[in-house]
């Protein structure tokens, strides 16, 4: 099979198109033929070294596909051979052919093109698992930083779906004006005082809920925004690993900070994880009261352009790869 793999680490050069042998499926798995691969910002740190796949999984890049099912691994059933699937990966994603435990693969939304749904389960399955976690519930304010990301896009709207208000960050002012026609009520420009237009915004009351992408860079910050009883959501670094914590400010606000990550999971958590999108998710997509992120296709041989436009900071919503 055809794949994407990386030479060192280093820059979007050390991509390259080139044939590796084909994933043995195994039990409990199935052998996904891929139509398209979503692609995330993790995917750069993994080629930049920063994020190496757990162990025993394949050093290829990607976290999510859309395809058919090619084969069948020993004790599986409930599927069919050509089927459409859309699968949530530890790695493999930017190949052909990607063997996936069965717990880890659903079929796409009703009426969302296979192509789009390749951007949809990595998203959704990090937004709605953490959200859960910190029961984020109906008239609560919620506050997503970067709101026109595949993220920030689909935060936006999930918030609303569950009957909270929703904030977002952006960098310009076309983002703005995005996140507030994804639904969010305002929206603030990080370069200047987001903090003190969101504290302006809800009448000083700040964030009951932040996901954040940032990490260090605005964790004091964050703190500050959070309401009382307050509960922040850290799953990126874009903004650095190591921060301080005022631990004076969260015991105050009775705060609570949490940092979670999907790809190392136990694969029982995954699918449960999973099998909760397709339920509860899915048929927000298919009703349209969510809808999926502006999206921007590259053919597969053109990635390192691809992660390129998307470490430039100019991407607003999905980018995928089409096979």
């Amino acid at each position: 099979m055809r794949a994407i793999v990386s030479n060192g680490f280093g820059g979007p050069d050390v991509l390259e198109l080139t044939d590796v042998p084909d994933p043995v499926v195994g039990p409990g798995e199935v052998l996904i033929e891929v139509v398209a691969s979503g692609v995330n910002r993790a995917d750069l740190l993994q080629r930049q070294g920063h994020y190496p796949p757990p162990d025993g999984i394949s050093d290829i890049i990607g976290l999510e596909v859309s395809g058919r099912i090619a084969a069948l691994g020993e004790g599986v059933d409930g599927w069919q051979l050509g089927e459409a699937c859309v699968a949530l990966l530890a790695g493999g994603g930017y190949a052909e052919l990607v063997a996936v435990p069965v717990g880890q693969v659903v079929r796409p939304p009703d009426g969302i093109d296979l192509v789009t749904a390749a951007g949809l389960i990595e998203v959704a399955a990090t937004v709605a698992s953490n959200l859960t976690r910190v029961a984020l519930t109906p008239g609560e304010i919620f506050l997503v930083h970067g709101g026109t990301g595949g993220i920030g896009s689909f935060a936006i709207q999930y918030a609303v779906a569950l009957g909270a208000r929703a904030f977002a960050t952006a960098g310009t002012p076309d983002k703005l004006a995005l996140c507030r026609d994804l639904g969010a009520e305002a929206a603030f420009d990080y370069h200047d005082d987001w903090l003190g237009a969101l504290k302006g915004a809800t009448a000083g009351h700040g964030a009951d809920v932040i996901l954040d992408v940032i990490g260090a860079k605005y964790l004091d910050l964050n703190v500050d925004g959070l309401a009382d009883d307050g509960r922040l959501v850290v799953i990126g670094m874009q903004g650095g690993r190591k921060g301080t914590l005022d631990l004076g400010k969260l015991l105050a606000k009775r705060g609570l900070v949490t940092a979670t990550s999907l790809r190392g999971r136990p694969l029982e958590q995954k699918a449960a994880i999973c099998a909760e999108v397709a339920r509860t998710v899915w048929p927000l997509f298919s009703s349209g009261t969510i809808r999926p992120a502006q999206e921007t296709r590259f053919p597969i041989a053109s990635v390192r352009a691809a992660h390129e436009h998307l470490a430039s900071g100019d991407a607003v919503g999905k980018l995928v790869l089409t096979w």
